[in-house]
């Protein structure tokens, strides 16, 4: 009986030996994840560092840049902060002012209308995407699985965003006179491209409007202010269908060129330039 007993408790040591192998397998799967996330950051740290030598700018503060290049559906947890959208907000805003700038110098003659345009079509998302394109920036995007496989690095909406925050990360790394260089570097082409007198917006959405079986765009006055020798205008521009778009400008009608201008641009309408 003894001897049964003993024999019995010595069997139970084999038996013991599979619960000790499956006690390693979450410290080999938590290796594995390791060994993946250490892979996944050296190709993002591969990927920016060819991003930073195409745009002649290198980060003293890398993290910036990662920031700048992460989508928020690449990030985890309830509060997914780290994105590019702050970035982005940020860059949006230096990026006005610096091309603001370069079309005051370089247009000495051009009235706040001409210049209002130009603005307009060089700050617009299709134009930050054509720059987004020509940088391979889509490259260097960090988007999760399921955007990934939907063509998120190729979207206009996500390039010319990515875009923006770029900026923005350069000015807050380097300041304005190192984001001032990127974006001269970068749209300096696109520049000298427009230097071509740009068509009336007004004309141009009135023959878009009528090309689309739409009434002529009605203008309507929604605010002045300023002293009565030196007033600023607010316009409106309605069309059937559509939702207003404002300008502002020093006359009626510079404010009514804008308001067109701006409704040319936010429904992606070139703006076309005079022959000759």
């Amino acid at each position: 009986m003894s001897g049964r007993r003993k024999k019995a408790k010595s069997g139970a040591a084999p038996a013991d030996a599979p619960s000790g192998e499956l006690a390693s397998k979450p410290a080999l799967e938590a290796q594995k994840k390791q060994v993946a996330e250490t892979r996944s950051a050296r190709r993002r740290q591969r990927k920016a560092s060819e991003l930073e030598k195409r745009v002649g700018y290198r980060f003293s503060d890398p993290a910036l840049l990662e920031s700048a290049l992460t989508h928020i559906s690449a990030l985890r947890g309830a509060h997914r902060t780290g994105s590019y959208q702050r970035l982005e907000f940020l860059g949006d805003h230096v990026l006005g002012l610096v091309i603001s700038d370069m079309l005051f110098r370089t247009f000495p003659k051009a009235d706040e209308g001409e210049l209002s345009r130009r603005l307009a079509d060089l700050v617009r998302k299709e134009t930050c995407a054509e720059i987004a394109r020509a940088i391979d920036l889509g490259a260097a995007i960090r988007v999760g699985a399921s955007e990934s496989n939907a063509g998120a690095r190729s979207r206009l909406a996500i390039l010319a965003d990515v875009c923006e925050a770029l900026i923005g990360a350069v000015y807050l790394d380097g300041g304005y006179k190192a984001a001032e260089a990127l974006v001269q570097r970068l749209w300096e082409a696109r520049l000298s491209a427009t230097a071509q007198p740009l068509r009336d917006p007004k004309t141009v959405l009135q023959e878009w409007a009528q090309a689309r079986g739409l009434p002529t765009p009605a203008y309507r006055e929604v605010a002045r202010s300023g002293p009565d020798h030196n007033p600023e205008f607010r316009v409106a521009v309605q069309l059937p269908a559509f939702a207003p778009a404002e300008g502002m400008g020093r006359s009626k009608r510079a404010a009514e060129q804008a308001a067109a201008a701006a409704m040319l641009a936010r429904e992606g309408v070139e703006p076309a330039r005079r022959n000759g």
